[in-house]
């Protein structure tokens, strides 16, 4: 099959599966077996396409031109594979965990909520495979539009708040910035389209391209990159799925994704080099790093640490944007891989833990891990993986921003520039490393080896094990094992990703079919 057919099946899937789920609401049984069918079929559609793309063949597919340089167009590189890969499989450990999880806690319109789900799984395919900026830029609103009814679900006082939070900060960042700053680099260039090394290079003067850095970096509000990061905790009203969805699957990788994708293939890593444009993002996202994670210690609601945690981990990717070296950018694609892993355990932990005790504050959870000992090994395995511990994955692309900090001072100093903001870097990545530490061992270390009292069964801890539903169990697991595996295989992935940074694409290209 041609690589235009799978990429058009790639988001027919997801819009088919969304329609037979509601279709079929009635018939529960009928339609989470549907749903969880859908998941798999796109999982091994993207991985035929990683296999057409492996062998060299043609990976340009045009839908729509409305004029020269205007089109809706796809096409397959080594930074939309990797993230495609990752959304499509974990949307089956999603879907599965989210089985357990609505039936487990009564929730209400299970359809409703499974077939957003796919909607924001065709807009994420959408976003991975684009091959322009008009085309991400749709896919990216109906991905904000489609997850604004999930972020409501529970359709209190509290969620309608939390989503109109959501919904106002990023769409009121891509359409007021994002959207401008596309129509700027149009302006300038007369195209849209991604490019190996950039389009901008010679045809700004170098005192604005911070300023349409800016424009994007701030635009793409889903990278969370601070002040525009409050839509992220407001948004944990959702139910904890919802969460693993807009931290791990889809959401906010889809703005980092965004902001990297933009950095390479838009500004180009050289073009930012030379100009050092991206300074000014160097030192904001070092500064979110550090406050999201001071702001997580204070947080006592577990969601609500994790989200401020996700803010930390994300500036981390927009840190590898900034340091305008290849090693930072591959080190940033890489992140996008392992936090994926590591956040979607700590989120499925979370929720395992709501739905057996409905205890939701990191207080009240001294000695839990006694009665749920799987769910508390797989956050405490995911969380070492945010940390940055071998051998677990999270280690591997943290080292790597850390050697492209390391690259980038080397590159300011051979350009006559000052080396030792780069180096500071170092510093932010280890201090944010101890303080990742700080706001997530002692949630493991609660559940283990706090005070009992409060939820020791009367026949003492020899007592049957109290673990959530098997679905809301066992998908944590696997990605905790994920952590795991990926540290032995982080080195093809970034192998794979280097690609990107090249001036020249990544296999001979073809006209599309």
């Amino acid at each position: 099959m041609t690589t235009a057919a799978l990429i058009i099946l790639t988001m027919a899937i997801p819009l088919a599966t969304a329609v037979i789920s509601l279709a079929v609401r009635n018939q529960p049984n009928l339609r989470d077996s549907v749903t969880l069918a859908g998941a798999v079929a796109l999982f091994i559609c993207v991985l035929t396409v990683l296999a057409n793309f492996n062998m060299g063949l043609p990976f340009d597919f045009e839908l729509i031109e409305f004029q020269p340089g205007i089109a809706i167009a796809f096409h397959v590189e080594p930074l939309g594979m990797v993230f495609a890969l990752v959304a499509s499989s974990l949307w089956i450990l999603t879907h599965i965990y989210g089985i357990g999880y609505m039936r487990g806690n009564n929730e209400k319109n299970h359809a409703r909520f499974f077939a957003c789900f796919a909607v924001a799984l065709f807009a994420t395919m959408g976003i991975a495979f684009s091959a322009n900026l008009l085309t991400l830029f749709l896919f990216y609103e109906v991905l904000t539009v489609s997850t604004y009814p999930l972020v409501a679900h529970k359709e209190n006082a509290e969620a309608k708040a939390g989503a109109r939070t959501y919904i106002g900060i990023l769409m009121g960042t891509s359409i007021v910035l994002l959207l401008t700053g596309i129509i700027w680099t149009y302006v300038i260039t007369g195209t849209m389209d991604f490019s190996p090394g950039g389009i901008l290079a010679g045809k700004v003067e170098d005192g604005f391209v911070p300023v349409l850095l800016g424009l994007f970096a701030f635009g793409i509000g889903k990278a969370a990159l601070m002040p525009f990061h409050r839509w992220l905790p407001a948004a944990m009203v959702a139910p904890t799925p919802v969460s693993a969805l807009l931290h791990a699957v889809a959401v906010v990788k889809a703005g980092v994704f965004s902001i990297l994708k933009v950095g390479v293939y838009v500004f180009g890593i050289d073009n930012l080099a030379a100009t050092g444009a991206s300074v000014w993002l160097m030192w904001l996202a070092a500064f979110s790093i550090l406050v999201a994670s001071l702001v997580a210690m204070q947080q006592d609601n577990l969601k609500r640490r994790l989200a401020y945690s996700t803010i930390s981990q994300l500036s981390y990717i927009t840190l590898g944007v900034a340091l305008a070296t290849s090693m930072g950018a591959i080190g940033g694609g890489l992140h996008i891989v392992t936090h994926a892993f590591g956040k979607i355990t700590l989120f499925m932990c979370a929720g395992a833990i709501y739905v057996a005790t409905h205890k939701t504050e990191i207080s009240q959870m001294r000695g839990l891990g006694r009665k749920m000992p799987f769910t508390f090994i797989a956050f405490g395995i995911g969380a070492l993986s945010i940390i940055g511990i071998p051998p677990l994955a999270g280690s591997w692309s943290k080292w790597l921003l850390v050697l492209g900090s390391a690259d980038a001072a080397q590159v300011r100093s051979m350009l006559g520039d000052p080396s030792w903001p780069q180096l500071i870097m170092i510093g932010v990545l280890m201090v944010s490393s101890l303080l990742n530490i700080a706001y997530l061992i002692p949630v493991f270390a609660r559940g283990f080896y706090g005070s009992h009292r409060d939820v020791a069964p009367e026949g003492g801890w020899r007592a049957a094990i109290q673990e959530a539903p098997l679905f809301c169990v066992l998908p944590s697991c696997i990605t905790a094992f994920g952590c795991l595996v990926l540290f032995f295989y982080a080195g093809d992935i970034a192998g794979f990703l280097e690609p990107m940074t090249a001036a020249i694409p990544a296999s001979t290209n073809g006209e599309g079919q």
